[in-house]
C-alpha cells in the first residue's frame, strides 16, 4: 500500500440501530413494551428479591403489617368508636379494605420513586423508561397474594364462604394496580424535577386512606357527599373487594365514576410520564 493512500472503510455488515427521542406528547409503544417483556420479568424479580434480602422474618413481614393494622383499627375504630361493619365481624370487614389498600400503597409507594432509585440505569443504556414504574407496580402482586391467603383463613374462622362474586377479584385487583401506575406515572415523572415529592407521597397516602372508605362502610357518609366519593377511585376498589369477598352492598353508579377517573389520570399520566422521559438522563 503506497504511503499517501487511505484505508478503504470497513463494510458494516450488521444492522444498525439509531436511537432517536420520541416526538409528540404520547409516543407511546407498546410494540416496544412486549419486546422487552423479559426486561420487566427480571426487574419485577430484582425489586421482589431487594425487598426482602438479608431480612430476618422475611415474607412473613407481609403478613404482620396488615395484621398489626386491623389490630389497631378494631380497637380503635369498633371497640371504642363504635364504627358500624353492615354485619360483619369488624376484623374481617377491616382486613377486606386492607387487602386492596395495601396493594395500592405499596405498589404507588415503589412506582413514584422508581425513576429516581434506578437512576444508574438511565444513564447507561436504553430500554423503554414505562417499563420502570410498570415493573414497580406488578413486584407488589406477591405481597398482594400472600395477604389474600390470610384472608382465606379469616374467612374460614368466621364461617364465611366465599360466594360467586369472587370471581370479580382479578378485575377489581387490576383495577387498583391501574390506580397506583396511574398516580405514580404523575408522582415518579415530577420526582426527578423536584425531590420534594418524595416528601410528600407519605403524607398523600395517609390522607388518601382516610378519604377512602377502609375503616368505615361508605354508607356511613352523608347522601349530600356521596358523588364527591366516586372522584376518590379508590372507593370504587374498595367497595368492590367488600362486595366480591363478602358479598354485602355491591357496586353502584360511584364505582363506573371511579373507573372513569382512573382511566383519566392513566392517559393524562401516560402523556405527561413520556413527554418528560427524554429529560431524564439529564435531568437525574
Amino acid at each position: 500500500m503506497a504511503a499517501n493512500q487511505l484505508p478503504l472503510t470497513p463494510r458494516l455488515d450488521f444492522p444498525v440501530t439509531y436511537l432517536r427521542p420520541s416526538r409528540g406528547w404520547l409516543a407511546l409503544d407498546m410494540r416496544e413494551l412486549w419486546t422487552y417483556r423479559e426486561l420487566i420479568y427480571f426487574m419485577v424479580w430484582r425489586d421482589i428479591k431487594v425487598r426482602y434480602k438479608q431480612t430476618a422474618l422475611g415474607v412473613t413481614w407481609a403478613v404482620i403489617q396488615p395484621l398489626l393494622t386491623v389490630l389497631i383499627f378494631t380497637l380503635v375504630f369498633e371497640k371504642l368508636l363504635h364504627v358500624q361493619s353492615n354485619g360483619v365481624p369488624y376484623p374481617l370487614f377491616a382486613y377486606s379494605a386492607i387487602l386492596p389498600w395495601q396493594l395500592f400503597q405499596g405498589a404507588l409507594q415503589r412506582s413514584s420513586m422508581s425513576v429516581v432509585s434506578n437512576a444508574n440505569l438511565l444513564t447507561k443504556v436504553y430500554f423503554p423508561r414505562l417499563i420502570i414504574p410498570i415493573s414497580a407496580v406488578l413486584a407488589s402482586v406477591v405481597d398482594f397474594a400472600i395477604q389474600f391467603v390470610v384472608l382465606l383463613g379469616m374467612m374460614l374462622a368466621y364461617g364465611v364462604m366465599p360466594q360467586w362474586t369472587i370471581l370479580w377479584l382479578p378485575l377489581l385487583m387490576a383495577l387498583a394496580l391501574l390506580t397506583a401506575l396511574a398516580v405514580g406515572l404523575w408522582l415518579s415523572a415530577l420526582n426527578v424535577q423536584y425531590r420534594d415529592v418524595s416528601h410528600i407521597i407519605p403524607v398523600l397516602i395517609q390522607i388518601w386512606m382516610y378519604a377512602s372508605p377502609v375503616v368505615y362502610p361508605i354508607e356511613s357518609i352523608p347522601a349530600k357527599w356521596r358523588p364527591l366519593v366516586g372522584l376518590n377511585p379508590m372507593s370504587g376498589v374498595i367497595q368492590g373487594f367488600r362486595w366480591a369477598l363478602l358479598g354485602k352492598n355491591p357496586p353502584d353508579v360511584l364505582f363506573i365514576v371511579s373507573v372513569a377517573i382512573v382511566l383519566v389520570l392513566l392517559v393524562t399520566g401516560l402523556i405527561y410520564f413520556k413527554h418528560m422521559e427524554r429529560t431524564f438522563a439529564d435531568t437525574i
